[in-house]
């Protein structure tokens, strides 16, 4: 057992400004009406599965505000993905074992993650990051926009519960199968006010009741049978959402498994979302697209490999598309809602 800083000891010592919270408090508003179908732009969440080094992702945050200029119709939210639930055993990203070797500085990059945040923030870059452990939220979680909780973690009592109590959009992706119902169950959950006991940002245990959190949307990720953002697809989601009376609309992962597995299909992914947004399928309200500065990724045995040896800007987890690709597919998205505006 180690004592660390608490929250609050490290929020008095990283700031945040009077302009960025405001900033970050209309990201959210903006955010919001996105998913309650309310603002017709996209939001498309991109960067990395993963951030293994702090200088590659203030590089990649500089290219990305200059690229949000070029896609106006896009609200473009930068993946600032710490940790990672493993299925075995694995490295758990950026927090955990920061410098790739087993040495699990938790402390020190728990202070590092949040000066990232603050100044991929301060370049009007909104964030998103992926809530696993329970009392990483207590350090950073004035600084998201938007929270992701995947796949392992969306049936988690836990995660639901502390969704419940958060002031940012929270997503769920359906289950490791297609099995949309328990993403849904845990939007429901999310919704509704909680009282559970907690650990405060000082370390002390407190019982907590939750407000309850209705911006709260689901991420379409695949399925047992294969990719899951045709347009059959969107609409047996749909009509489960509304059945379920939830009002906001789907993501879409264009990555991971839909598809393939391989970077160069994630063009193909978008270009089939685009036909549906021109068709006018508002239940479409984002993407996650997985890029980096370099095409696909490269080969990385935690605690064995040396990570002073790392090619710069290419992923060591998922596979990426590269920058340039970036650019193209985010242009293909921004004029399908140009198309809508002529179409009017």
């Amino acid at each position: 057992m180690k004592k660390i800083i608490t929250p609050n000891q490290l929020k008095k010592k990283l700031v945040l400004s009077e302009k960025l919270t405001k900033n970050i408090e209309n990201w959210r508003e903006t955010s919001s009406k996105i998913i309650h179908k309310k603002n017709k732009k996209i939001l498309v969440i991109v960067w990395p599965c993963s951030i293994h080094n702090y200088e590659e992702s203030l590089f990649y945050a500089k290219k990305l505000n200059k690229l949000k200029k070029k896609v106006p119709n896009l609200f473009l939210v930068m993946r600032t993905y710490f940790e990672k639930p493993r299925t075995t055993i694995w490295w758990k990203w950026f927090i955990n074992d920061p410098n790739l070797d087993g040495s699990y500085e938790i402390e020190k990059w728990l202070k590092k993650a949040r000066k990232l945040l603050i100044k991929i923030n301060d370049m009007w870059i909104p964030v998103s990051t992926e809530f696993l452990d329970p009392f990483t939220p207590n350090y950073i979680s004035d600084l998201i926009t938007w929270w992701a909780i995947w796949a392992r973690t969306t049936e988690s009592q836990i995660h639901r519960e502390l969704a419940s109590n958060l002031d940012s959009i929270i997503w769920f992706k359906n289950w490791t199968t297609w099995d949309i119902q328990i993403a849904i169950d845990a939007i429901k959950s999310s919704n509704n006010p909680h009282t559970f006991l907690w650990i405060n940002n000082d370390w002390k245990t407190e019982i907590l009741k939750s407000k309850g959190n209705d911006n709260c949307h689901i991420i379409l990720r695949w399925w047992k049978n294969g990719p899951n953002y045709y347009e059959k697809d969107v609409n047996e989601a749909s009509l489960l959402l509304k059945k379920e009376k939830i009002k906001t609309g789907i993501m879409i992962d264009a990555s991971h498994s839909n598809s393939n597995k391989n970077p160069e299909n994630q063009a193909k992914v978008i270009k089939e979302i685009a036909k549906q947004i021109i068709d006018w399928n508002r239940e479409i309200i984002g993407v996650m697209i997985e890029s980096n500065i370099f095409w696909w990724n490269q080969s990385f045995v935690p605690w064995v490999d040396d990570a002073e040896k790392l090619k710069y800007w290419v992923s060591i987890t998922d596979w990426c598309i590269s920058f340039e690709e970036t650019e193209k597919i985010l242009k293909i998205l921004n004029d399908a809602i140009d198309k809508i505006k002529t179409a009017k």
